[in-house]
């Protein structure tokens, strides 16, 4: 019985470095990029920046902040105006699937905040609406630290007449 003891004790001894490899630290990244979002009534772009920590190779969080640049020009009722993605802020849990050592997968969930701007005739109001985020993407990484990221997000606002927009982001990565 003792030998039993003594031989786990040695094997364990062997286990506890492979086990201290596989846990690691988290590691941090930002984004920059452009992002366009297309609703039922417009079609809008917006600079759009992340920072995210990947707590384990599979498991993260990002925020994100976008705003809006330029406009869409749309009809009201026959009346002519236009509309502006003046900001959006959202916080996402991520999913990554690592499928070669410069290229993985990913999937996100999450919940934000869109602020629009219409105006027509004079007229001018601002709303935001809350939303429900979806989406996925990928990321192919240059080197150590840079890459480039691609993804899609699904934005299911919470009013009733606000409906659902899709987003399309086209960014710059760096590792931290």
């Amino acid at each position: 019985m003792r030998n039993i003891i003594l031989s786990a004790a040695a094997v364990s001894l062997f286990a506890v470095p492979a086990m201290a490899q596989s846990l690691q630290s988290p590691t941090y990244y930002g984004t920059l990029g452009y992002s366009q979002m297309q609703g039922d009534d417009a079609d809008l772009g917006a600079v759009t920046g992340r920072l995210g920590a990947k707590l384990t190779p599979y498991l993260g969080v990002e925020g994100e902040t976008s705003f809006g640049v330029g406009h869409d020009d749309v009809s009201f009722a026959g009346v002519d105006g236009k509309v502006e993605h003046r900001y959006d802020v959202a916080a996402y849990g991520v999913a990554t699937l690592p499928v070669q050592p410069n290229f993985d997968l990913f999937a996100r969930v999450g919940y934000g905040v869109t602020e629009v701007k219409a105006s027509a005739a004079g007229v001018a109001a601002s709303d935001h609406s809350d939303s429900v985020n979806y989406g996925v993407g990928a990321n192919y990484h240059l080197d150590g630290v840079n890459g480039i990221r691609a993804d899609w997000t699904r934005r299911d606002f919470q009013d009733d007449n606000a409906g659902e927009a899709d987003v399309y982001s086209l960014s710059f990565v760096r590792k931290f």
